[in-house]
């Protein structure tokens, strides 16, 4: 039988050029919806059109905002800012409000320079209203400016209405836009959205945006409410505290302004109001640009940075710390309620929802700010600032004693830890991490940039040993393999075993090498390891892989954007950073690109930004899943066993097209 490729015409399966399907358009979304949205319910892909509003009212050209639920099951929303152009665009010769409903990586948020629409938006995805329209069983559009008026209809995302002018009526508005989605049904769980979710988006809406007026209305029992507040933050937070707060609120704004040194742009900043309570639930949010970010981001870690820097900084300066207690930033966070609304020029999201924000630079922004507008409150306020110690003294105290607890069923019959393991300070199991890392070079940049309360450093000499064929009672004649285990504390086990985890040190074991194929090679040896000789560790979710960065891009300032240094993970990122300051002006070549040939040429600060950080770096934590065949097992034993060249060869020729080679 011949082992030369079989025709397309007599294998079905072939692999072949006919094979590959562009698409084009809007496809996308609709192939795979969740990809841009989320699929519980309509409300994201209204909300794109909301924030679109709201981005008016940012900019500060909208006063009024109305949101109506239709009897039909449409939903609308009418602002009263510029609206959106619709004369031809000059280089696609296509009306511009067109473009914006039909274009995944079209829109005025783009633009950043000196004369672009939106200093400040929600993001810079490029997906927003086009996602909406995609999974629109109809989408109307009217827009008034320049005294004319403009409609466009599109069904799934097609035109199917082509744009239509007539002069504005007598009596009629001058300026705004109004967008009526049906959204279609196909494409969610429920086609009902959730009331509540969307009164909390609107409320919050116009806690954000002072002076203007938003508004829901439901045509089904012709209900309306209207949102307007002048007290801004404080008035939101007061009004929804889970209890009284133990001191006065402490709330303060600020921005950057022109010439800033600091590498914030012109405008960046936040606003900010922030209540202590003793018990309850704290009711914590935040937004970027108007975005609820509901799950957090480096905007709140830059929040909590501050909090903590100068409560402390107070406690010490006042000599109020009782001896033996250490504090840790949770100790001053865990019973704070706050609102921020953080302003960010070019915020970069998590996901397309955007409910994290991943902007390393926003952390610094907001600590920057806060620290020393609350060491100044304290400082002013001092009678409060002892009470808050007392309540973040009393927090600490009561962590400590968890942890010794944990640390008395533990027993005392500890193995010796290993001399190059320098482990952390804290035996707090929900905080500290060790990180296995490539080398000694390495090793001493991570133990100088590390968190030396809760982050731990085994460095790894050379390649670990393939232990996928070595025998459970023979692993520990190998010293990195014997390191490991004493190190986390847990013997090596099997699938079917029930071992003793009490003795776990870490609650993340993470694995720390270079961003090329040696590193990726280490990886692979770990997870070996880990998968075959400490399964219940990936199993309870404590295993990790670290995500540094290979390349470093010194920017240089364009537009309203200073000089900074940016960082990505692979090829694809470099160029979609090149890309993007392509776009903010920067002239061709005036980048320098740095690849790093490994993490001992990062120094600690970098490492520390990039890697180890909890707030900025990218950590993927390891679960269970399919590697190729359903047996995971036989995969990985195809990939790893001394007797399977064979098989790693037939895998190398079905699959070694999808591979990427670094070389």
């Amino acid at each position: 039988m011949s082992n030369s490729p079989s025709s397309p015409k007599t294998n079905p399966a072939a692999y072949a050029e006919a094979s590959i399907r562009v698409l084009k358009g809007l496809e996308p979304v609709k192939q795979r919806p969740g990809m841009y949205t989320r699929t519980d319910n309509p409300l994201h892909i209204v909300q794109e059109v909301i924030d679109n509003a709201a981005d008016e009212a940012l900019a500060g050209f909208c006063k009024r905002i109305q949101v109506t639920l239709h009897i039909d099951g449409s939903v609308s929303v009418d602002d009263d800012g510029r609206g959106i152009p619709f004369g031809l665009h000059p280089e696609e010769q296509v009306p511009v409000v067109e473009i914006v409903f039909t274009r995944l990586h079209a829109g005025g948020k783009f633009d950043k320079g000196s004369g672009g629409a939106y200093s400040f938006s929600g993001g810079l995805h490029g997906v927003g209203v086009s996602v909406t329209n995609a999974l629109a069983q109809r989408l109307q559009v009217q827009v008034w400016r320049e005294r004319q008026s403009a409609t466009l209809t599109f069904s799934g995302g097609d035109v199917i209405e082509p744009l239509q002018l007539r002069p504005v009526m007598p009596g009629e508005r001058r300026q705004g836009t109004a967008v009526r989605v049906w959204p279609d049904p196909r494409y969610f769980e429920s086609a009902e959205l959730p009331r509540h979710e969307l009164q909390h988006l609107l409320r919050s809406k116009a806690v954000l945006m002072p002076g203007v007026t938003v508004t829901l209305k439901n045509e089904k029992n012709g209900e309306v409410q209207t949102w307007a507040y002048k007290g801004g933050l404080r008035d939101y937070l007061n009004q929804n505290l889970p209890t009284e707060a133990l001191i006065p609120l402490f709330e303060g704004e600020q921005f950057a302004g022109a010439g800033e040194t600091e590498n914030f742009a012109e405008g960046e900043g936040a606003a900010w109001c922030v209540a202590f309570t003793e018990e309850g639930a704290p009711l914590r949010e935040s937004y970027v640009n108007l975005i609820p970010t509901v799950a957090g981001g480096t905007h709140e870690a830059g929040l909590k940075d501050g909090l903590f820097a100068a409560v402390k900084g107070f406690i010490e300066l006042h000599a109020l710390l009782p001896k033996g207690v250490k504090l840790m930033p949770d100790d001053v966070f865990s019973r704070a309620s706050f609102v921020l609304s953080a302003k960010v020029l070019d915020p970069q999201f998590q996901g397309q929802t955007k409910e994290r924000l991943n902007s390393r630079d926003a952390l610094r922004l907001v600590t920057a700010f806060v620290r020393p507008a609350m060491e100044l409150w304290l400082n002013q306020h001092v009678e409060y600032g002892r009470k808050l110690a007392e309540l973040v003294i009393r927090q600490a105290q009561s962590r400590q004693r968890a942890s010794q607890k944990v640390e008395k069923k533990k027993g005392s019959g500890v193995a010796v830890l290993p001399g190059k393991l320098t482990d952390c300070e804290s035996r707090d199991l929900s905080l500290n991490e060790v990180f296995l890392v490539e080398g000694d070079s390495a090793g001493g940049s991570a133990k100088m940039g590390r968190n030396k309360e809760t982050q731990a450093v085994l460095p790894l000499r050379g390649k670990v040993l393939n232990a996928w064929e070595v025998e459970r009672d023979r692993l520990f004649a190998n010293n990195e393999i014997h390191d490991i285990s004493v190190a986390i504390g847990v013997d090596p086990h099997g699938a079917a075993d029930e071992p003793d985890l009490s003795g776990l040190r870490y609650g993340k074991v993470c694995i720390l090498s270079d961003a090329d194929v040696d590193g990726s090679h280490i990886q692979v040896l770990l997870l070996t390891l880990f998968f075959r000789h400490f399964p219940k560790l990936i199993e309870q979710g404590h295993v990790y892989v670290a995500r540094p960065p290979l390349f470093r891009v010194d920017a240089p300032a364009r537009g309203k954007k200073p000089a900074v240094k940016l960082y990505a993970l692979d090829d694809a990122e470099l160029q979609a950073i090149l890309d993007k300051l392509k776009k903010e002006g920067a002239r061709e070549g005036s980048w320098a690109i740095s690849r790093f040939k490994g993490l001992g040429e990062m120094s600690a600060g970098q490492l520390w930004d990039t890697t180890l950080n909890p707030d900025t770096r990218r950590l993927l934590r390891v679960e269970y899943g399919q590697v190729l065949f359903n047996d995971t097992v036989t995969a990985i034993g195809k990939l790893m066993g001394k007797g399977e060249v064979a098989s790693r060869r037939e895998l190398m020729e079905r699959w070694g097209n999808l591979v990427e080679v670094d070389v």
